[in-house]
């Protein structure tokens, strides 16, 4: 325990008040707060004394939590407090790396202990929660880039120029004026800190521009001969004082990209992109940071007081200390890989992705490269397929298309500029294009699927609901944000929210939550192309719908709820009572669920659907004898996906608490869908998680199961979809938040409370049965799979770890243990490749003969051979005499790959019904 602070009353007394505003009072003398070594950090921190105590009572309750703790590391945890209580107090008068300075700590440890020290949910709140999170997604998106750069930079410059290039040019002091340039660059153009691509854009148009000024001794091929040929021509002399620089330099960008292009070529990024951040957004920095001397060359001593009042603005990072290898700033391989890891860990349900390792910066471009590779031979406008079917309608939606798009190009341009940057207008425009290409080319999907469960043409009715073009478009272009969005720490595919993360996006398009989770599962089926990441990244927008942000207050959802309520007496099932073992007659598609509610009947209709061809205003036709009440198909998938969601975390969860008592799943799973189902303006404004760890307590609390609330909460945030604000601020009543234990007591207790004692009765409710979880529709199998006939082959589905090179996909550089690899598409050159494969198994076949010598009956020994005369086919087809071995080879495992993708698609639309079988 620490030592009590002495008493203040004599301190307290010997302060005096200024009889007067006029002039600035006195110095108080300091309160004796605390140790002597706590008062210096204060002091050369500067921070207040509301703070200073503030800071020493929370480090008192930290001690007598966990003394030891507090004991062992006293000086951090001092700095950790104060950090925590000028944060919520509003009084930072520190930069987050004079705090790292004072404690004598790096940033991954910091982040580290402060996870550790809160023990308590009320010791760090929400507030600082998320100065935590922007500092981390800040820190990561700079180390990135710094190591992006310093590669970079090694390959460009010579380490030991000759001797006819000036000191004031040496390698050290071009990489700090690189470097602090690029900061402040990034400082002034980017509101947003943690955009990766855009970054990395701005880093390169830099690049370009110190290169064009750099001796071409000091460089290395082909930016060498890049510049001296730029020389000759002229477009690098140092242009006449009256010459506006904006127009200069734009123009010597015009005339000379070549060294740009080199740019954009090694680290595949689109040259179109780069050069727009460059003339929109790079050169406007240099013409209003007036840093560029005569001689072309940014002056270090204006660019270091610039960027210098930037960092004591932002209080926050000093990423010049990244070009001295500080370490405050160097990752803690240790404590880095314990950060908090939500929502970055895997479900128990997913099958562990395994992407080859590559940087930040290299898998955020391959991720663009694809999707613009997907999106080159897609049209800006409606395909001759898009019009027929538009002709084919009874009222032609054309029109009404192209408007809704031209209208919300101009709205997100806005709102992406109000985001990243005013001068990032049209960086917003070229995504948003992306996006309606991709609009159109799964409208035209979806539109094909249609007419084939159909055999219709005339779709009528759904081309023309507007909230349907809107969720397509808005889901099309959220596929685009989020490919160009990939955070720096998103080595998995996962990772933090940035400032344009979803739900950013319906904010922009004006869209319910609810409507837009009715187009994803249909736009995933509808484009094959999409990536691993990209398929994730819906699934999570379709499951952070489901357990919040469909509950919001006006949504449209409970409209539904309450009219299928009042429809209960009528039908044979109300829509949320269907159970999740509950199987669909064929998979929903958009159309069903856009335009229900649908007249449910018993058996399968006869004819086609009339959701999909019948005429705006038209009704179906049914007698008044066998009309039944309409049933909203878009509500009991969404009850049916809540509830498989719901169960799944508590399963979890679960495992976790409470294995020892099995018998207790069932009643929690009762209790927890009773709420849902029945008390679901509990839900309202609330999360998914916050009525199943209600739910968990509950039903412990009276079978009298030892589980406090805390040991709840320690568990739940080890789940992936963990979020520290779910229990830390829970809606209370309007406009009142507390933690998730008040909320048990007030509200969730007081509704529940007769339904939750009846389980202590001998008479419980009846239980709910325990679903059955079917995979996901959206995972693919990432194990490997034999070829059948195919030799030992194995395949394994496309992961996105490549480097694109003039349109072909081709490994990166690779691991030692799987520099063999070979993709399906790319250009094998020699047959070295092969020969290394089979000297490899070889070698373990003689490693396995000597293994098995003592064996009576050895099994006879496979090689990989491609070169063997009278092989069966893998998929029974013949090949023309004239083909290579290699290229038989190839087209089977092409073919039987293209099967297995097919086959994996089907299965995964009948998952749900065929299971019940």
């Amino acid at each position: 325990m620490p030592p009590k602070p002495p008493r203040r009353a004599a301190a307290a007394r010997t302060q005096r008040v200024s009889p007067d505003g006029g002039s600035a009072p006195p110095a108080a003398p300091r309160l004796n707060i605390g140790e002597a070594e706590f008062g210096v950090l204060c002091d050369a921190l500067k921070v207040s004394e509301g703070v200073r105590e503030k800071a020493w009572k929370t480090y008192e309750g930290l001690s007598a939590a966990d003394g030891a703790l507090a004991c062992n590391k006293k000086k951090e945890t001092w700095g950790m407090c104060i950090f925590i209580v000028a944060i919520d107090l509003d009084e930072v008068t520190f930069t987050f790396t004079e705090l790292l300075k004072s404690i004598s700590t790096n940033v991954c440890t910091f982040f580290q202990f402060l996870k550790e020290v809160d023990v308590n949910m009320d010791t760090v709140s929400t507030k600082v929660d998320s100065t935590v999170s922007r500092l981390k997604k800040k820190y990561d998106v700079l180390l990135a880039l710094y190591h992006k750069f310093e590669r970079t930079c090694g390959l460009i410059y010579l380490e030991q120029p000759s001797s006819e290039i000036s000191a004031e040019l040496s390698s050290v002091l071009v990489l700090k004026n690189y470097w602090i340039t690029f900061l402040l660059a990034k400082g002034k153009v980017l509101q947003v800190e943690d955009d990766l691509v855009i970054s990395f854009q701005l880093l390169l148009c830099v690049l370009d521009y110190f290169i064009k000024l750099s001796p071409p001794a000091m460089l290395k091929e082909p930016y060498k001969s890049a510049v001296t040929a730029a020389t000759v021509n002229g477009s690098t002399r140092t242009p006449r004082r009256g010459q506006n620089r904006s127009t200069r330099t734009a123009k010597q960008l015009d005339t000379d990209t070549k060294i740009i292009e080199i740019l954009c070529k090694e680290h595949d990024c689109n040259f179109d992109e780069v050069k727009n951040v460059y003339l929109t957004s790079f050169i406007p920095f240099l013409n209003s940071a007036g840093i560029v001397a005569s001689n072309g060359l940014p002056e270090v001593d204006i660019i270091l007081k610039q960027y210098e009042e930037l960092y004591l603005k932002n209080k926050d990072i000093d990423a010049r200390l990244f070009l001295n290898h500080d370490e405050t700033l160097q990752p803690n391989v240790t404590a880095c890989s314990q950060l908090e890891r939500t929502p970055q860990k895997n479900s128990p349900e997913e099958e562990i992705s395994l992407i080859l390792p590559q940087t930040p910066v290299r898998a955020a471009m391959n991720n663009i490269q694809q999707l613009i590779m997907i999106l080159n031979s897609a049209p800006d406008k409606p395909s001759d397929t898009l019009i027929r079917y538009f002709n084919n309608c009874t009222v032609n939606p054309h029109d009404s298309i192209l408007k809704r798009v031209e209208s919300f190009e101009h709205i997100f341009k806005k709102k992406f500029a109000e985001a990243v940057g005013q001068g990032c207008t049209e960086i917003g425009s070229q995504r948003y294009k992306l996006g309606v290409r991709l609009y159109y080319r799964i409208m035209e999907s979806m539109l094909k699927s249609e007419e084939e469960r159909l055999s219709v043409q005339n779709f009528s009715t759904l081309l023309n609901v507007s909230i349907f073009h809107t969720s397509l478009l808005a889901c099309a272009v959220e596929v685009v944000m989020a490919t160009y969005g990939r955070n720096a720490s998103q080595s998995d595919g996962t990772g933090t929210e940035t400032d344009l993360s979803f739900p950013w996006i319906l904010n922009v398009f004006d869209l319910k939550a609810f409507d837009f989770y009715k187009v994803i599962e249909s736009f995933i089926r509808a484009e094959p192309s999409l990536t691993w990441e990209m398929i994730k990244h819906l699934e999570r927008c379709e499951h952070r719908i489901m357990e919040s942000l469909a509950w919001q207050s006006g949504s449209p959802l409970f409209d539904l709820i309450k009219q299928s309520k009042e429809r209960e007496g009528q039908t044979d099932q109300p829509e949320t009572a269907s159970t999740p073992n509950t199987p669909f007659q064929h998979n929903p598609t958009a159309a069903d669920l856009y335009l229900s509610p649908v007249r449910s009947p018993k058996k399968k209709a006869s004819g086609p659907s009339p959701s999909a061809n019948s005429t705006p205003n038209a009704q179906p036709a049914v007698s008044p004898q066998t009309q039944k009440p309409q049933k909203s198909t878009s509500l009991s998938l969404f009850y049916k996906k809540v509830f498989l969601l719901a169960y799944r975390r508590l399963h979890t969860l679960f495992l976790q608490l409470l294995s020892e008592h099995p018998d207790l799943e069932s009643l929690i799973w009762t209790l927890f869908q009773h709420t849902l189902q029945n008390e679901y303006e509990l839900m309202r404004d609330r999360h998914l998680d916050q009525i199943m760890m209600c739910s968990m307590y509950g039903i412990c609390k009276v079978k009298n199961v030892d589980l406090r609330f805390k040991i709840i909460v320690s568990a739940y945030k080890e789940l992936c979809n963990a979020n520290q604000e779910t229990f830390k601020r829970v809606l209370i009543r309007e406009e009142q938040y507390d933690s998730i234990i008040v909320f048990y007591n007030l509200v969730f207790m007081q509704k529940l409370k007769t339904n939750i004692l009846q389980y202590a009765s001998n008479r419980p409710p009846t239980l709910s049965p325990i679903p059955h979880v079917p995979r996901s529709p959206y995972q693919f199998s990432n194990s490997p799979r034999r070829v059948p006939a195919g030799n030992n082959i194995y395949i394994s589905p496309l992961k996105s770890p490549y480097k694109f090179s003039d349109g072909f996909q081709s490994p990166t550089k690779m691991t030692p243990r799987s520099r063999i690899l070979v993709s399906i598409g790319e250009s094998f050159g020699t047959s070295e490749k092969f020969q290394k494969i089979n000297q490899m198994l070889g070698n373990s076949d003689c490693q396995l003969k000597r293994s098995a010598e003592a064996s009576a009956a050895p099994k006879p020994l496979k090689r990989l051979r491609f070169d063997i005369e009278g092989q069966d086919e893998a998929d029974g087809s013949k090949h023309l005499p004239q083909e290579s071995k290699f290229q038989q080879k190839l087209a089977e495992m092409t073919s039987t790959r293209t099967r297995m993708q097919k086959q994996k698609l089907n299965d995964g639309n009948d998952t749900s019904a065929s299971e019940e079988k």
